[in-house]
Formats: structure tokens, sequence, C-alpha cells
């Protein structure tokens, strides 16, 4: 018995030795080998010693069962409690090394969160890209800088890196623009908000401004003067089209491109942001055989998307639609398309002209911009045909207003409108992220008075899935405005009205889009800062 004893003693010394020396060198390497080692060379011993006991002369016969038994504990217990030292050593001294190193880590975190400066990912591996003018002529048959083969490719890799980063981190803009004479700063705008994404020297940066003019059939010479022009790319996701423009700047030439949204046929009135009573005012209007509904908000608002969300409500087979674009963003099947060329003396009126010869059920203006298109498009609404239409304003009130002041009479006005809807982009809080708001006395107090719940009110945090900024995506909130014969009865008969909306309308507008935007945070969709940043 006494061999027996010793021998445990042996294999616990042995096994202790193993432990720790495979926890002195484990944190040197990236997988623990040694300690998997140690695991493996645990267990074989615990089999070798079950052997021994059954098979050595040194146990006696009579005490091989229960020594058995004691070696098939004892190698368990072992185990355990090797990893209850180890484990307890890891957490006191995680915890001792995060209390001297959490302020530097917040810091960081802040001056990370503050900068939102980010480097450039190189793209996924199966995410390939291939820049190609609209006739679909590749960006490296296109350019040549004049210098070397191999800076060419660096200049066409770099410019191909840009764009297919853009896609990657979902952006719907990029900006090319110098910070001085030898620093140009490229910027993503991704969820409406713009940040730096990389830094680039002066003459690489503007080697990658004329390759991606030169794919975009725009004049590499020409520095000064505004240009525009376009250019699809080929992904391993599809086909995607950008729109770009230049222009002469203080130390150098700005690009602006904009991502054309691709995603704009999968789009329904449900999933844009509508209340289930919005979407049954827009259904009803949609559902009707004339008349406008026109579609309003400032410049990235979501007015393309809305506009598309109700083309595809509406039956393409049985519905004759002609749209008029500036440009296409998004090809509907079954449509008819036009697309404005003022270098080919197509404009939204001219166009307008024509469509109405081509037996039209449905309209679609890309934008309003002049009396004579405002004109012709509330003809078209009044003589048995559906319109849909946008317009750069900041409220439903601003859009009555200006179409007055365009030369649209009052009668046009009311007899060819039937719906008025302005709308606003709020940035959604990440799902991975997102945190109980930390409210004041003051809110929580104007919360209890209006008696609203304010349980669910999130706010943004940060994480490597939103790219530290909290949010990720974004989500619509509308004011609609139904011209009903009350409505359309004092637009005709009464200018005071007119009056009114010019010194009330926005205000009311205003607040009306506050209290939708108050119901998304209610209810954790975004937060409190993001709708007083939109909205105020």
């Amino acid at each position: 018995m006494e061999n027996c004893i010793e021998m445990f003693v042996a294999v616990g010394n042995l096994l202790a030795v193993t432990t720790a020396a495979a926890k002195s060198f484990s944190p040197l390497l990236p997988f623990s080998v040694l300690r998997l080692l140690a695991l493996i060379l645990w267990f074989n011993v615990c089999l070798y010693v079950v052997h021994y006991i059954q098979y050595s002369s040194l146990v006696p016969h009579n005490q091989r069962t229960i020594a058995t038994i004691i070696s098939l504990f004892l190698g368990p217990l072992v185990f355990l409690a090797a990893a209850i030292i180890y484990f307890g050593a890891v957490i006191f001294k995680g915890l001792s090394q995060t209390v001297q190193q959490h302020s530097i880590t917040e810091r960081l975190q802040e001056a990370i969160a503050g900068l939102r400066i980010t480097s450039l990912r190189h793209p996924r591996d199966n995410f390939s890209i291939k820049l190609l003018d609209t006739a679909g002529t590749e960006l490296k048959e296109l350019y040549t800088h004049g210098k070397s083969k191999k800076h060419d490719s660096h200049i066409l890799r770099l410019s191909e890196e840009i764009i297919a980063d853009a896609l990657l981190e979902r952006a719907s803009d990029i900006l090319i623009d110098p910070k001085d004479e030898f620093t140009y700063a490229i910027r993503y705008r991704v969820d409406g908000v713009l940040r730096t994404v990389r830094q680039l020297e002066g003459d690489v940066c503007k080697a990658v401004i004329n390759s991606i003019k030169a794919v975009a059939k725009m004049d590499i010479a020409e520095k000064r003067r505004p240009q525009d022009g376009s250019f699809i790319a080929k992904t391993s996701d599809g086909t995607v089209s950008f729109r770009a423009a230049s222009a002469g700047v203080h130390n150098g030439e700005k690009l602006s491109i904009r991502v054309l949204n691709q995603n704009a046929g999968m789009f329904t009135l449900s999933n844009i942001g509508l209340m289930d009573k919005q979407q049954a005012i827009i259904s009803a209007a949609i559902a009707k055989p004339n008349g406008m509904i026109l579609i309003c908000g400032p410049t990235g608002s979501g007015k393309t998307t809305t506009l598309y969300a109700m083309l595809n409500k509406i039956d393409l087979f049985t519905r004759n639609v002609i749209t008029v674009e500036d440009p296409i963003e998004y090809v509907l099947p079954n449509a008819s398309q036009i697309e404005v060329n003022p270098k080919a003396d197509i404009t939204f009126a001219k166009a307008l002209r024509s469509i109405l010869r081509q037996d039209p059920d449905v309209i679609t203006i890309g934008e309003i911009r002049d009396e004579e298109t405002a004109g012709i498009a509330l003809q078209a609404a009044q003589t048995g045909h559906l319109v849909l239409a946008t317009m750069h304003c900041n409220s439903n009130a601003a859009a009555l207003v200006r179409l007055v002041d365009l030369g649209v009479s009052p009668v046009l006005l009311a007899s060819g409108l039937n719906v008025v809807l302005s709308q606003r982009l709020l940035r959604v809080l990440c799902k991975h992220c997102k945190r109980p708001a930390k409210l004041s006395r003051s809110q929580i107090s104007d919360f209890e008075k209006r008696k609203i719940n304010y349980a669910n009110i999130y706010e943004a945090k940060g994480c490597p899935h939103c790219n530290g900024t909290g949010y990720y995506g974004r989500t619509a909130i509308f004011d609609i405005l139904v011209l009903d014969n009350v409505l359309k009865s004092e637009i005709m008969n009464n200018q005071l009205f007119l009056a009114d909306l010019k010194k009330d309308g926005e205000q009311r507008g205003k607040s009306n889009l506050q209290k939708e935007g108050l119901r998304k945070v209610v209810t954790g969709v975004t937060s409190l800062e993001e709708l007083k940043r939109v909205v105020g």
C-alpha cells in the first residue's frame, strides 16, 4: 500500500510540474500548445496508472480494486484543482490589470470614437471589383498615367480599393478633397454622417482622381471647371452605378462620387418606416387613377427610396408606368424609364410633354425644379394620370408655398394635388451595443407629464459592428398631409391660408416630425440625440 501512495505522490508531482510549465510558457503562444500537450500527457499518465495498478506485482492483489477506484477519481480531481488554480490566477491578474488600464482604455475608445478615422480595409477575399465606363470599357484600358506601368497598376488598384471599401462600408457618397497642397482626405458618408477614412499624399490622390475621371468620361486635363460623369462597377454581388462630379477648389480639385441605390427594388411601404395608418393613406392614394403624390424633404432624406417603394406597390403589368429621372438609380422591369440629359436637351419638362403622348397611367418625376415641370405635372394629375413626384422642401407647408411661388395657380394646385408627405432619415441604433439611456431629471419629468413610457429609450455606445458609431442603418419618419375637399376649398378661395402656411406651416411640420421621431425613440429604434440632430 505504501508503494501505491508513493506512486500517486510521484504522479501528482509530475502533473504539477507539467501544469506549471504549461502555465509559464503558454501565454507566449497564440494557441496554448503547451497547455494542450499537458492535457494529453495528463490523460496518458492516468491511463498508465490504471494499467500499472492492474498488472504490477508491487500492488497487492486484494488492494488492486480500491487502488483502481482511487486512481480513477484522483485524475479528474487533480485536473479540477489545476483548472481552479489557473483560472483563479487569470481572474486575479485580469482584475489588477483592469484597474490599471481602465482609464487608458476609456481614453483610447473616446479618442477613436471622437476622431472616427478608420484605415481602409482591403476588399474581402470573396469581394472582387472592376471599374468600367458606361460603355463597358475597363478602367485599366482607359487610364494611362505616363509613368511606369508599376505606378499605374498601383493607382488603379488603389482606386478600386477606395470604391470597393465604400461599398463594403455601405457608403452613400465618397468625397475626395484636398486639405492642403500636399494632403488629400478621403471621406465616406455612411448613414448620413461623414467620416474620414484615409489621407493620401497629394500626387497619389491626384492620380486617383484622374483615374476615376477617366472612367467617368470626364476631361482629365480640366481641373477648374465643374464636370460630371458616371461609371459602373462590376462586383461579386452584382453591378453598382456611380455618379461623379468634380470642381476646382482651393489647393486642388475636389471629387464627389454618389453611390446610386441598387437596392431600391427591394423597398416597400412596409419596410421604409411608415406606420400602419400612414401606409393605409399612401396605399389608398396610389390606388386612385389620378392625382399627384408629392414627396418633399432636404437632400439625402430618402425621397427617391420612398418613390421606388410606391412604384413597387403598383402593378406594372396592368398599368403603363413611365418615369423621368436624373439619374436612373434602379431599373424597374416592365416600366419605361427616361434619364434626363441636359447636354442632349432632354429636360424634365420636355420629357413630360412627350410622355403625355404615350398613353401613361402613372408618371413619375424625379424632381420638380421649375415652373414648367410643376405646371405640366399638375395638369397631368388633373387629366386622368397618377403622378408621383419629389421636391426639395423642408415641410409640407413649404412645398405648397413653393408651388405657388413657381407660378402654379391655387385652382390647379387644389384640383391636382392629393397627398403631400415630408420625411427625414434617422439612424437606427446598433442592436449589438445599444444601452439604456441615462436620462436627466428634467427629461424624466417631461416624459411623466406627457404620460410617455421612457423604459425603452436607448442611447448609442459603439462597437466594431457599427464601426464605433453606435448606429447601423437608417429609418424614415414622415409627416403626411392629405388634401381633402375642405382643405382644397381653402386653398382655392382663401389667399390668407397660404399666408398662414408661410408663417406657421414650417413649425407645424417640424412638430409633426418630432412626434413621429419620438415614437421611434420610445420604442428603442433610435436615440434622443439622433432625433435632435435631424429634426431639432
